[in-house]
This record gives C-alpha cells, sequence and structure tokens, in this order.
C-alpha cells in the first residue's frame, strides 16, 4: 500500500496506475453520526493486481492528476456501488467519468441477489473479507495499519471479482450458492 497525502505526489501515481491494464477503485468517507451532518469522500483507493495506492483527498485535494484519472477513457477502473462513489466524488468538484465498470451491474448476470463486496466475494471464492475498519475516521492525522488493509482490501478484491466473472462466463461453469 501507497499512502499518498500531499498534492505534489499525485502525479507520479496517477501516470504509474494508467499505465495499468486493469483498476479496482473505492471511496471511503467519514462517518457522521449527527442526523444532518455530512462529509466529503476522504479517501480514493485505487488498486493494481498487486499495489494499493490510497489518496487522501482531504489532504490533497482534488488535484488536477486525481482528476485526469478519474475522467480517463482507456484503462478499465472497476467498482462496486461506483455510482454512489461517483456522486459523491463530484461533490469536491466537477469532472467527466472515465471508463468505469459497476461490478454489480456483472453480479446480475449471474443471479446474485445480495450485492455487497462481502456477499459477492464469498459467493466467488468462498472466503470472508473484514468490514470491521468500515467505520473508522478516514480523516484522522495518520491511518492506522487495519485501515489502510481495510481500503486497499476493498479496491483489490473489485479487480479479482471482475476477473472471476469473465473466467466463468467464458467456463460457463457457474452455479449459484450464495452465503
Amino acid at each position: 500500500m501507497i499512502v499518498i497525502d500531499k498534492a505534489e505526489d499525485t502525479d507520479a501515481a496517477v501516470e504509474y496506475l494508467l499505465g495499468q491494464d486493469i483498476l479496482g477503485v473505492d471511496t471511503e468517507t467519514r462517518p457522521s453520526f449527527s442526523k444532518g451532518m455530512h462529509f466529503q469522500v476522504s479517501l480514493l483507493q485505487v488498486s493494481t493486481r498487486d499495489t494499493c495506492y490510497l489518496f487522501r483527498l482531504h489532504l490533497t485535494g482534488m488535484t488536477p492528476a486525481i482528476i485526469r484519472f478519474l475522467e480517463d477513457k482507456r484503462v478499465p477502473k472497476v467498482g462496486l456501488s461506483w455510482h454512489d462513489d461517483l456522486l459523491q466524488l463530484h461533490r469536491r468538484c466537477d469532472f467527466k467519468p472515465g471508463y468505469f465498470i459497476e461490478l454489480q451491474d456483472v453480479a446480475k448476470k449471474f443471479g446474485i441477489k445480495d450485492m455487497s463486496l462481502q456477499k459477492i466475494y464469498a459467493n466467488l471464492f468462498h472466503q470472508k473479507i473484514s468490514k470491521a475498519q468500515r467505520l473508522s475516521n478516514w480523516e484522522s492525522q495518520e491511518l492506522r495499519e487495519a485501515q489502510c488493509r481495510y481500503a486497499a482490501t476493498d479496491a483489490w478484491c473489485c479487480i479479482h471479482i471482475y476477473e472471476e466473472f469473465n473466467r466463468l462466463s467464458k467456463a460457463d461453469d457457474y452455479e449459484l450458492v450464495e452465503f
């Protein structure tokens, strides 16, 4: 995992990421426990097959490099509930979304009804992923190792789920057993 918390570090990270053939994406927002209080997206996670970049947007801002990443139309970026994430990112700044693949659309073709990342992953790989850090403070001064691992896992899983769906489509050997 590589944490990007300075605006000047976003260019090199985005350049590297846009050189990949597929990326997993997700966001995290500081939770609000008070009615009517909302926070902006704090973290943009972008994963390759082996490395995840954690962009701390509340520290970097929406730099030209990050906007270029979000508008890129060449590299497929796979996410779950990504439409909601895009709406939240739009609250930070205006951009035209590039090449994004929504995993929930793909999962529907397989008859999966529970569209959570945890359930889809369990259905495909028969393993659980922890969601224990979901409601942690994503704007804390330092992210804990457990937060980083959680955030990176969510983005990384998107690539692996998508590639498994593609493999199963080609093999035509999927039997749905929901967990």
